[in-house]
């Protein structure tokens, strides 16, 4: 089960990631140009922000049928000092988190905007912040 779950969670990662990507660059370009925010710009930022609700939801499974959740238990707060436990356990979760909490800001304050450059200039810079944040606790050597 965990396996499975591990592979459901990677290949959302992808996905995730690549239309973060998009939606950033879109929202940085509609932001630049000048443009209207059309119903694709809309669609695509939601669907961005629902694929990454997902991807925390399974990354939220995967944390608690994870084998290494017992060395809380098992060690208590000397994970923190554990230089292999603590990314897994800690910090990419907890980042991971920030990182989505700052996508759904974004997406929020883009409904109160009445501008087009506003709606633009909110999701490009809490998108690109959440990108940001989820690409540096990446476990890049998992993924290649």
């Amino acid at each position: 089960m965990y396996e499975t779950i591990q592979s459901v969670h990677s290949i959302l990662a992808y996905a995730a990631l690549g239309l973060l990507l998009l939606a950033s660059i879109n929202a940085i370009f509609g932001l630049t140009s000048k443009k209207l925010f059309a119903d694709k710009d809309l669609r695509l930022s939601l669907f961005t922000l629902i694929i990454c609700h997902i991807q925390l939801l399974v990354g939220l499974i995967l944390y608690f049928v994870s084998p290494k959740l017992v060395a809380w238990s098992e060690i208590g707060m000397k994970v923190m000092s554990d230089n292999d436990l603590r990314p897994i356990l800690v910090e990419h979760p907890l980042t991971n988190i920030i990182a989505l909490v700052l996508i759904t800001i974004g997406w929020s304050k883009h409904k109160k905007e009445e501008s087009n450059n506003g709606k633009f200039k909110k999701i490009a810079i809490f998108y690109t912040i959440g990108l940001i944040l989820l690409l540096s606790m990446i476990p890049w050597t998992n993924w290649f």
